[in-house]
């Protein structure tokens, strides 16, 4: 029997110490920042507070990140979240990151399945949504074959970059069961 967060080539999982290094160079990607909103590099010792309070449940946090690992190997390939958890509107916003050497292949739609079953099987979500830049093809295209469906798009929301007045349009889609 497979269990709710794992298939036969992958698994979602909660973060654990281990993970440290591999979240510190993800989430310090500075090609990265412009997608996730970061700012600023992340500390070693902030990192460490981050998968500490992880043990605490969605209904405090408001946010759950797992990692992809892959099957039977055990490798962390990836992460995926619920953010912006709103119990009482029974929706969540999803972001996903799959490490560059594991794209392609597949791994980030099964783990959005598997996300998707979980939030609306077992935390009864109403729906999902996302904010993807518009000129990211691949990401519309992951979310598309997820089901979601274009709900509309935010003019000038992304900053390009701290020293330029220009920015970028994000295409806002929504899963609803």
């Amino acid at each position: 029997m497979i269990a709710l967060l794992e298939n036969d080539h992958i698994r979602l999982r909660a973060l654990e110490p281990e993970d440290l290094m591999l979240l510190y160079r993800w989430e310090n990607n500075s090609e990265l920042w412009s997608v996730s909103n970061t700012l600023a590099p992340y500390s070693l010792y902030a990192l460490k507070e981050y998968i500490a309070e992880s043990r605490k449940d969605i209904y405090e946090l408001k946010q759950l990140r797992l990692i992809i690992e892959e099957c039977p190997e055990g490798r962390a390939i990836g992460t995926i979240d619920l953010f912006d958890f709103d119990a009482h509107n029974k929706r969540a916003g999803v972001g996903i990151l799959l490490d560059p050497a594991f794209q392609g292949g597949g791994r980030a739609t099964e783990a959005l399945a598997l996300l998707t079953e979980y939030a609306f099987s077992f935390l009864k979500l109403h729906q999902l949504y996302v904010h993807i830049p518009t000129d990211n093809e691949s990401s519309k295209a992951l979310f598309t074959r997820g089901g979601f469906l274009p709900a509309g798009v935010l003019v000038d929301w992304l900053s390009v970059a701290a020293t330029s007045n220009a920015y970028r349009d994000v295409l806002v889609m929504q899963l609803i069961r």
